[in-house]
């Protein structure tokens, strides 16, 4: 049987670094979870015959911190682009390089100039590709972002079956964690700014939309991303849906007046899609 060896990568996953920033005016923080990914001519490697395209794996782990320390961290995109370049120029056998951050927000307590609290479950996010021939993409996102509305939702006119259960609802809690990701047309200066643009018109569109289904409430957050970000062309939504159900409390002589739900974490409808710009270019690989 002829077998031959298909596409692969390899790299270092979930290196965690936190850089602190000392100024007189007090200090800053960033806490990131790095992942690295190189493919290119690995087929020796792979098959049996020698090592020496591979940068092991440890090397590329030194490198974050190393980078953390030269270059610090501002932008997590730039960041990112930075280490995927890095490994790209400086490897013959590396043509691809796939970086990827996520980053854990911490805001300073007042008082002191060095206390920090976390932000909860929401991160930031991104994924920097950099090729040989110098083409590079980024994409942005976040991750754990929580919206509910307690009304203003819909669900009804659904499709029957012989195992259908679910009622209607004409008005019912809507409740989700959102995962974004949005692609950038080209590498720019001003990813914070795209970022905060980007989430304002996620909340902005969740909070007025009257939803008549999940699905509809994700086209019309990703067409205010991209309606409020002309540098954008693509985004990519995953909403679950906290499904929040009323809890019938006649057996104890209560009414319940949609005021009292129970909250089932699973299992869950999952929601997911793209909305892009009209004319916008391929994506390829770019969200991998």
């Amino acid at each position: 049987m002829a077998v031959v060896l298909g596409p692969n990568r390899y790299g270092k996953a979930e290196t965690r670094v936190v850089r602190v920033t000392r100024g007189p005016g007090g200090h800053r923080i960033k806490d990131c979870n790095v992942g690295v990914a190189l493919s290119g001519d690995m087929d020796d490697a792979h098959l049996g015959r020698s090592n020496a395209a591979v940068l092991p794996t440890d090397s590329q782990k030194n490198t974050v911190y190393a980078f953390a320390a030269r270059h610090g961290i501002e932008q997590i995109e730039d960041f990112a682009l930075l280490l995927a370049r890095h490994f790209v120029e400086s490897q013959r056998a590396v043509h691809h390089a796939r970086v990827s951050v996520e980053e854990y927000p911490w805001e300073p307590v007042a008082g002191g100039g060095h206390s920090f609290a976390g932000r909860g479950g929401e991160s930031r996010t991104c994924v920097a590709h950099h090729d040989r021939d110098g083409t590079a993409t980024v994409v942005s996102g976040l991750a754990g972002l929580v919206l509910l509305n307690t009304t203003g939702s819909e669900f009804r006119g659904f499709a029957v079956d012989e195992y259908t259960t679910l009622a209607p609802a004409a008005d019912r809690v809507l409740a989700t964690a959102v995962t974004a990701m949005w692609r950038h047309t080209k590498t720019h200066s001003g990813y914070g700014e795209s970022r905060e643009r980007a989430r304002g018109g996620l909340v902005a569109a969740f909070a007025g939309t009257h939803s008549r289904s999940l699905q509809q409430t994700l086209y019309a957050m990703g067409e205010r991303v991209l309606a409020d970000g002309p540098e954008l062309c693509e985004v990519r939504l995953s909403l679950p849906n906290r499904h929040h159900f009323l809890v019938d409390l006649t057996p104890f002589g209560i009414r319940n007046d949609d005021e009292v739900y129970q909250v089932a974490d699973r299992p869950y409808g999952l929601i997911e899609g793209a909305v892009l710009r009209a004319g916008a270019p391929a994506a390829g690989f770019a969200f991998d």
